[in-house]
């Protein structure tokens, strides 16, 4: 195989500084001892992380996040392994068009959908709810655990089970005991995926929240918009460093590689 030249890698190297330079700015202006946003040159300090708990609406809308991204995607993962499963494994009419639905929130711009959930719930009389604020984030978040889902489906090796059935195992059994040990690991990334994508959710997240059900990344949009200070960088290191850990569990567990490649197929 014919290796990268050096520019090549200077390329590349350019793009992940590109990518990574406002993360890493942030994260250090969080840590700045003065009023404005500006890099610690001075020495560095807490004060902005100790500010946030200064502001119990700002802990409040973390816990409603750290809350909906848990619910939001366990049922993402309840809802995925059956559509996965039949999706993956058996021919029948509909079968595609069952899939593009599933698959059909990711070409919708997320603006689109949440001016159109708004409007629903308002129609219905549930704005506000938080159990529809978690329906609004299934909807977002549910093809990432599928196309993952489909991924460790399709990949699977069926000996196994095929092995089970000669023995006289039930179909209960065979996939308790070996279909989803199998695909363990594609439900497991699923499940941080969609957390990670529901935790870090904002545009629709806009329009179908309320004062008492605001998420964290609401709040900072809202609170910007009064006021910029350093506070709000302290806040945006926290999301990263949870991201960051949620992409590293997720790495471990299944791969990113196979995360890019179970989206794209």
């Amino acid at each position: 195989m014919r290796k990268n030249g050096p520019i090549s890698l200077l390329f590349h190297a350019l793009v992940v500084a590109f990518v990574l330079a406002p993360l890493l700015i942030v994260c250090l202006v969080a840590f700045t001892p003065g009023d404005t946003l500006s890099l610690p040159t001075h020495g560095i300090s807490l004060r902005w992380f100790r500010a946030i708990f200064d502001h119990p609406n700002f802990v409040d809308s973390f816990y409603i996040s750290l809350q909906l991204a848990f619910i939001s995607a366990t049922v993402s993962v309840c809802i995925a392994l059956p559509a996965g499963l039949a999706i993956g494994r058996f021919q029948f009419p509909g079968r595609d068009f069952l899939n593009a639905l599933f698959l059909s929130p990711l070409i919708i711009p997320t603006l689109v959908l949440g001016v159109a959930l708004m409007r629903l719930f308002a129609a219905l009389g549930v704005a506000g709810s938080f159990g529809w604020l978690v329906v609004s984030h299934v909807v977002v978040i549910t093809p990432y655990v599928l196309r993952l889902v489909l991924a460790a489906v399709v990949g699977m090796d069926k000996s196994a089970e095929h092995a089970a059935q000669s023995l006289g195992a039930g179909p209960w059994t065979v996939f308790r005991r070996i279909t989803l040990p199998m695909i363990l690991p594609g439900l497991t990334g699923g499940w941080l995926l969609a957390f990670i994508n529901s935790f870090d959710e904002l545009t629709m997240s806009i329009f179908v929240t309320t004062p008492a059900t605001m998420t964290l990344p609401v709040r900072m949009y809202m609170y910007a918009t009064e006021s910029i200070d350093p506070m709000m960088a302290s806040v945006s290191a926290l999301m990263i460093l949870i991201t960051g850990v949620a992409m590293l569990i997720l790495d471990r567990v299944y791969g990113l590689d196979k995360v890019l490649i179970g989206q794209q197929a």
